[in-house]
């Protein structure tokens, strides 16, 4: 037998232990490649996407590639680090370290072949949901139909193997500075009691108490210049927490006789400081990992959902015409007429609202919009909004949407007015509503008809007309929007037309944050199954011992439960924590709730991590009962 196949026989015989590596470095490979066939599409050759996209394409797919060199580098050194006693027994044999240097090279570069080629076949599977997927996400006018992916699978089999080349010297190295003999005797070594500092734990509370804090009490820009300081003290506090404030708090439930002596609870915590000291660096890097994938897609989620709702709620009316301030009534005319000849054209049926709206000076000498309430009315029945019938010794006011960015409410800066009369009395605001019936920023009054005909003459008039569409197909809607926009230029607005210009702009960068956040929670998922199965020979013979003296088969599954449990959720829930404060921070940036879009989000990875989990649990039980059965 040569050394090359006994290197090749090698991989065959230990499948367990190179299979986590195989599949973590294919779905790497894969991920990568469906985002080239993605990048790589004919239809994004003519150019109808434009060169900023094209670029930001380019660069996700680098951090995609950067990110999986140093993952695979992760992987790979995990699995050198589990096989220290096969690279012990093989010297012992009569191996030299050169011919260790080289079966691992070999071993790597076989591994990283088939695991290209896989990554790239499995692709090949998913390519036509992918392009799908992005086809609708991406809301472009050329279908992205199924094709040969020639030049991403070229790029994708000299980038990997590349990449594989380079980590299998690197890691050849790595075995060459460092002495096998000390990595034997490192398995052998006594651990130890863990040992935690108070003052080191008080510290991680206390950081990130005050990171929590400062994210959760700054509002407006505020957000933006607290970033980074908040991030510094998170992630600080975030690594002093596994690797001291949790085994300290480990270590006051072992000294709770109460909780301590309880059913198997002795031995499930008696190994929970080891495992979680052992853990800290990978529990850090998986929580950090997992906040920047849940923060980047929730927040690119949020964003959309505020620029589409926000436009929507400020925007209730299919098509809004405002006129130039300098338009003279025969312009104003021209233009009405030529909004009704367009939806006549393209088959929308609309109903229209028309108004002269006054301005008038107030005792808080700015100007404001007043309105009739038999305006608001006929304006609001349009819509379906509330009438509103105020008595004649009242003035309500009517305040937009919360999705406007305004750093004082509108609201604030009325009732602090009066609406004067030509009689010289002054009738006081006396209630505030929410509405986006008549389009105006800074908010303005409804007064009852007989009011408004005792007030001031106007400082100005303007025209405001709408149309709402009736059972109209969409479609038509915003072909009518985009040719009124073309037409009519700057005066007249489509809602539908916005949203779909907007969903076309934003669609790419959603869809490459989505592929780079699915990277980065899949790796912080990998890196965990890796912590996992590099010890499972070292608890299979622990539980092999306890299985002697009378441990059930049901107080197995139980033990065995909790500490997978602990190790695949204590980062996450970390994560999850400090993905719902950044959302909460995001959205009193922008002043606009993003509950809903931070739970959905939040809510659908620890969903996917639960899944892992019972999978996870499912094959560990499995491997560890065989052995003591």
């Amino acid at each position: 037998m040569t050394f090359r196949q006994f290197a090749f026989r090698n991989v065959l015989r230990n499948k367990r232990l190179y299979i986590a590596y195989f599949l973590s470095s294919l779905f790497t490979v894969m991920v990568f490649f469906t985002f080239a066939i993605f990048a790589f599409h004919p239809a994004f050759s003519g150019g109808s996407i434009n060169k900023n996209v094209m670029i930001g394409m380019a660069a996700s797919g680098g951090i995609i590639y950067v990110f999986s060199f140093f993952f695979i580098l992760y992987s790979m050194s995990a699995f050198i680090q589990s096989r220290k006693k096969e690279f012990g027994l093989l010297i012992n044999l009569g191996a030299s370290n050169k011919q260790i240097r080289i079966m691992v090279f070999l071993e790597n570069i076989l591994i990283g072949f088939f695991s290209t080629v896989g990554g790239i076949l499995a692709g090949l599977v998913f390519a036509k949901a992918i392009l799908l997927i992005a086809e609708n996400v991406l809301i472009i006018d050329e279908s992205l139909d199924f094709y040969f992916p020639m030049l991403a699978i070229v790029v994708t089999f000299v980038s990997f193997m590349l990449l594989f080349f380079c980590i299998s010297m690197f890691v050849a190295f790595i075995l060459r500075t460092n002495k096998l003999v000390d990595l034997i005797k490192g398995d052998k070594q006594s651990k130890g009691e863990p040992k935690a500092s108070i003052v080191l734990s008080i510290l991680a509370a206390l950081l990130l108490f005050a990171g929590y804090g400062t994210a959760l009490a700054v509002k407006g820009f505020g957000v933006v210049a607290a970033m980074i300081p908040v991030i510094i003290v998170v992630t600080l506090g975030t690594y002093i927490l596994f690797t001291q404030l949790s085994v300290y708090c480990i270590r006051l439930l072992k000294d709770n006789k109460s909780i301590f002596w309880r059913k198997t609870n002795m031995l499930f915590f008696s190994d929970l400081s080891f495992r979680m000291k052992d853990n800290a660096r990978t529990f850090f890097m998986v929580a950090i990992i997992s906040t920047v994938a849940f923060s980047a897609i929730g927040a690119l989620y949020g964003f959309q959902s505020y620029l589409t709702k926000g436009v929507k709620e400020m925007n209730p009316y299919t098509y809004t015409y405002s006129p130039f301030l300098d338009d003279s009534k025969e312009v104003i005319e021209n233009d009405l007429e030529q909004v009704n000849t367009i939806l006549e054209e393209e088959n929308v049926d609309a109903e229209m609202e028309l108004a002269e709206l006054g301005y008038f000076d107030t005792t808080e000498d700015f100007t404001v919009l007043i309105a009739k309430a038999s305006v608001y009315n006929r304006f609001a029945a349009l819509i379906d909004e509330k009438e509103i019938h105020p008595e004649d010794n009242e003035a309500i006011i009517i305040e937009q949407s919360d999705a406007m960015m305004t750093q004082q409410k509108a609201s604030e800066v009325l009732m602090k007015s009066t609406v004067p009369l030509q009689d010289g009395q002054e009738i006081q605001p006396s209630t505030v509503i929410k509405s986006a019936v008549l389009a105006e920023v800074n908010g303005y009054y409804v007064v009852s008809d007989a009011v408004y005909e005792q007030l001031t003459l106007p400082v100005r008039t303007e025209t405001n007309a709408v149309w709402q569409a009736n059972g109209t197909n969409e479609e038509q809607v915003i072909q009518a929007g985009e040719k009124l926009a073309q037409q009519v230029e700057h005066k007249v607005f489509s809602v539908d037309y916005a949203l779909y210009e907007i969903n076309k702009a934003y669609g790419p960068i959603l869809f490459i944050g989505l592929f780079i956040g699915i990277v980065f929670f899949v790796s912080a998922g990998s890196f965990l199954y890796f912590r996992l199965f590099m010890d499972i020979d070292e608890e299979k013979r622990k539980f092999r011992s306890i299985a002697k003296i009378g441990l059930t088969q049901s107080e197995l599954k139980k033990v065995v439960t909790r500490q997978i449990a602990i190790l695949f959720f204590s980062p996450i829930v970390v994560a999850l924590i400090h993905g719902a404060v950044a959302l909460t921070a995001l959205s009193r940036l922008f002043n606009y709730n993003l509950t809903a879009e931070a739970g959905f989000v939040l809510g659908s990875f620890a969903f996917i991590q639960v899944i892992y989990f019972l999978v996870v649990r499912f094959f560990y039980v499995k491997q560890v009962e065989k052995m003591i059965l």
